[in-house]
């Protein structure tokens, strides 16, 4: 198992979390067994970025970013050099740190932030 720490999260996560993570398994996947409920809009088929994370530690040891995913991630609300679609990021062996944004696409243009 992979320890990832989750940083807090006002809805998600209020005081941050550290999970043993399942190598092999996508970071969304790992979120969602260990009862962090990220956001998955396309269930987990790379077609939008409501599962949008950034990785603050350990981002080169995930698998690296398809062009399906990059050109996803430019419409990400609060993209930065260390996105990535959780549901694309496949957790190795090394320890991870992901923040998973305040908001998605979807809640701002549902009108949901404040």
């Amino acid at each position: 198992m992979t320890q990832m720490i989750v940083l807090p999260h006002v809805e998600l996560c209020p005081d941050g979390a550290v999970i043993e993570a399942e190598p092999g398994k996508s970071i969304c996947d790992n979120l969602l067994d260990n009862g962090i409920e990220i956001e998955h809009a396309c269930e987990k088929s790379c077609a939008c970025t409501t599962c949008h994370v950034i990785v603050r530690e350990g981002f080169d040891s995930l698998n690296e970013a398809e062009e399906m995913e990059e050109d996803l991630l430019d419409k990400a609300w609060g993209l930065e050099p260390q996105s990535r679609l959780s549901c694309q990021a496949i957790v190795d062996d090394k320890p991870l740190v992901v923040e998973i944004p305040r908001y998605t696409i979807n809640m701002a243009r549902e009108g949901k932030h404040s």
